[in-house]
């Protein structure tokens, strides 16, 4: 089984001006040829529509209408599916909150994305986001170093 594909991968995907961009890219076109299941969460496409369309973050921001369109074939795919909570979350996010140092502020989102992997049975997060290393039984997965940006 395949893992989380956390916004930071989505955003160097669509970014056109990041260097990141063309490894990215091939990441999520190989994600989405694959017959492995991947997942997003609301949140994560949320968030990437909330950084892609800003313009203090990208450089050349996209419009609604092209962020929503970058995310479209990933939603119209049978393999990328959207993970949701479920009525064990609120129990699992104390257990996972109970195992970190420090739980504050923005890692909330991350702790978030850790929960849902939980009350899945999910155990990847493909990211450049080193935040995940701090939650035990989550593996971080970069695929852009990976792949040999």
């Amino acid at each position: 089984m395949a893992g989380i594909i956390d916004t930071n991968i989505l955003l160097y995907a669509a970014n056109r001006d990041a260097a990141e961009q063309p490894a990215a890219a091939k990441f999520l076109y190989t994600a989405a040829a694959s017959a492995q299941p991947w997942f997003l969460t609301d949140g994560i496409l949320y968030e990437f529509l909330r950084v892609s369309t800003h313009p203090r973050v990208f450089s050349r921001p996209l419009t609604w209408k092209d962020a929503v369109s970058f995310l479209k074939p990933l939603l119209d795919s049978t393999n990328f599916l959207i993970l949701t909570a479920d009525e064990r979350h609120w129990l699992l996010l104390e257990e996972v909150l109970a195992a970190l140092t420090h739980p504050a502020g923005n890692l909330f989102f991350d702790i978030r994305t850790a929960v849902l992997m939980r009350e899945h049975g999910i155990n990847e997060i493909y990211t450049t986001d080193t935040d995940f290393l701090q939650f035990p039984g989550i593996k971080v997965i970069n695929p852009l170093r990976d792949l040999g940006r």
